[in-house]
This record gives C-alpha cells, structure tokens and sequence, in this order.
C-alpha cells in the first residue's frame, strides 16, 4: 500500500504500541489486526471520541426526523463535544452547544425546543437560529459589547442523501473529500427519497471498531450466519475501491434469491435502478454503515458508550411507504443478534493478557483497510487520505 508512515510520529496521546501499530500498517498478507488495547483502552477511546467522532465527519441522524414535529433547535454530543442543531425554514445550522457569555450549555443533551430563540438560561442571553446574539441583559449593542463578535461558534454541517454530518472540532477536511466516490455508489438506490418503516436500537458489549469490523467480512458467515448464507454467497462479491473515508464491497445473492431475507423472496417494491443480483456494503466512516439491497436500504448508525459498548440504531428504509417491513426486519435482527454475540465473545478475548494481534484471512482486505485507516488516524492522518 505504498511507504508507510513514520510510527515515531505516534501521538503519545494515543496509548497504543506503536510497533503493534506499524504491523497493522504493514500490506496485507504481512500485516495483523490492532493491539487489544485499541479496542480496551478507555483512553484510547478518549482519543477516538475526539479526534475520529468529533475531529471528522459524524452522522448525527436523518435530517427529517431530527427536525420533525416543529423543532427548531437539538442539542447532542459529537464525539465529545457538546453540538446544538438549528432548523430555520429550509436551514439547517450547527454550533457548539455553549453560551458565548459563562459557557453554559444552551439545551442538555437530547433535549429539544420549538421556539425560534436560544436562550442561556444562566443569564438569559438570547441568540437566533442562525446564531447571532440578539440580547445580552444589561449589555447593549454597541456599549461594551459588540453582538456581532458574540455570536454561537458555528460548526460545518452538510447534509447528504437524507442524513446530516456534523463536524465537530470545525477542522476537519471538506465534506466532499470525505465523502470520496461513495455518492456515486449509492446514488442509485436514492436514500433520501426513501421511507423509514421500522427501527431497532441495540446496546452491544463491544468496542464500536469490532462492529464495524465484523461488518465487512464474510469469512465468519458460514459459522454463525446459516440463515444469510441460504440467500447469499459469503465467498461471492467484489470490493470497492475507496476514494474517501469509506470502505465496503458487494455480496451476491444465490440464483433463487431475491433479496436478503428468511425465504429469500421480496415482498416489497424493488428500488427502480438499484443492481438487482448484489448487496452492496458500505462504511462512511467513523459510524454510518450502508447496507442496499434491490429492495431496501438497512442502515447502523454507531455510537461509542464505552470502550466495550456501543448503541447502535438500526433502520429500514423502503421505497413502498406501505410495505409489512418485517420479512427485511426479521432476517437481520437474526443475524444481528448473531453478529452481536460474536463481537462480544472477541471483546471478552480481548481483555486476556495472552492476546496477540492475528493475521488476516484472505477475505478480509476490508477490514485490513478499516484497520488500516485506523491505525494512520492514530499517526494523524485523516480518513479519506489514501496512499
């Protein structure tokens, strides 16, 4: 994969080995997984939170739901950073969740409001949806304090087929760098003109990179996934080559199958376009996977809870607003809950002094690159760089 970088340039802020992260860097063929203490190391999720949640391009939710029922304004924490999203009109705004007077937090986590001015309720300063200071009690305009340098520190917020990002440090590279060559590949299932029917959330017992990692490789599947493996190759399917914080591949469907599903029949409306004979599997990193079937689109959306836990909201988009989801929403949260055990089964491994960092299998070149763009990121090399 071309000269590596410098492990010497290891951020001392991440407590990982670094002769374990230059094996991790090394080709594939030659290189291993992670040091376990990238995976059980609560500093080293410390770091993560910061630098690949915050410091990048986080998901934060499907734009129409995150404004719906009037709200104008949600507070949430990106990475570690607490983030306030404003919905004026057609608008949508981030800023950092702090009060320009004392710091105080706008909205607490979570919390919602219908109203069109933010309001500290420390000391009542009151700002717009597009984050300029309206009144500062006792302070007027023009006095002692000029409103126009007190306004929300505004964050970049982008939205894309239907989801909104938030970068939360407001450094990281633009979106569309991040992004890469992943619209194209996703264009033709149009998530955004889709309709969400069903949703389950998960809380797993593992570290947010075992899902993701688990997620791009099929070499487990003909062990714990015999109701996938019914419908689908595991051995089938290409991988796509990235260009941008992403990385996934295909997954074909056995000859009599028409989708991922317990009987491998649809019995929905098959997305105008979309590839009829594959799944394509995608990673926008750090927590969105894609998963498109011919008639559906099921997405994971990770959030880190703990170093061995994570929430992860499952959701199934149609292009049908009438369809019975339950034949997609059975058939994976089987096989979710199966992948769910095993990646708590390997985080448990994890913990035992006697791991040593494997090698990897020929299938899993997607998990090696994940890998990969992990252990950089560890070096301070963003995402969508490419060597």
């Amino acid at each position: 994969m071309g000269a590596q970088p410098d492990v010497t340039s290891l951020s001392p802020l991440v407590p990982v080995d670094a002769a374990g992260i230059a094996r991790a860097l090394l080709p594939f063929g030659e290189s291993t997984m992670l040091p376990s203490a990238a995976y059980t190391s609560p500093d080293v999720l410390a770091w993560e939170r910061r630098n690949f949640f915050a410091g990048s391009w986080a998901c934060v939710g499907r734009v129409d739901e995150l404004r719906a029922d009037g709200t104008t304004q949600r507070a949430l924490l990106v990475g570690d950073i607490p983030v306030l999203l404003t919905f004026d009109d057609d608008v949508v705004r981030a800023f950092a969740n702090t009060c320009r007077h004392r710091g105080h937090v706008l909205l607490g986590d979570d919390e919602t409001s219908t109203t069109r001015s933010v309001t500290c309720l420390y000391h009542a300063w009151t700002y717009r949806l597009d984050g300029t200071l309206r009144a500062a009690p006792g302070l007027r305009p023009g006095g002692t304090l000029d409103y126009d340098e007190h306004g929300l520190v505004a964050l970049p917020a982008e939205t894309w087929r239907g989801w909104l990002f938030v970068n939360a440090t407001g450094d990281a590279a633009p979106f569309a760098d991040h992004l890469g060559a992943i619209d194209a590949a996703v264009a033709p299932y149009r998530p955004e003109t889709l309709t969400l029917r069903a949703r389950h959330t998960y809380e797993v017992g593992a570290n947010w990179k075992l899902v993701a990692e688990n997620y791009h490789e099929c070499y487990h599947c003909p062990l714990i996934h015999p109701e996938l493996c019914q419908v689908s190759i595991p051995t089938g399917g290409e991988n796509v080559g990235p260009t941008g914080a992403y990385f996934g591949g295909t997954l074909d469907l056995r000859p009599d199958a028409d989708t991922m599903s317990l009987d491998g029949r649809s019995h929905g409306t098959f997305i105008d376009g979309a590839p009829r004979r594959t799944i394509l599997y995608l990673h926008l990193f750090p927590n969105l996977l894609l998963s498109l079937h011919p008639d559906y689109v099921m997405t994971h959306r990770l959030l880190p809870l703990d170093v061995d836990r994570t929430w992860i909201e499952c959701s199934w988009l149609f292009p049908d607003a009438d369809v019975d989801p339950s034949y997609a929403v059975g058939f994976w949260d089987l096989t979710n809950s199966q992948d769910w055990r095993a990646c708590e089964l390997v985080q448990r491994g994890l913990t035992s002094p006697h791991f040593r960092p494997g090698p990897f299998a020929p299938g899993e070149e997607v998990v090696h690159e994940l890998v990969h763009a992990v252990a950089r990121g560890y070096l301070g090399i963003p995402p969508h760089v490419r060597d």
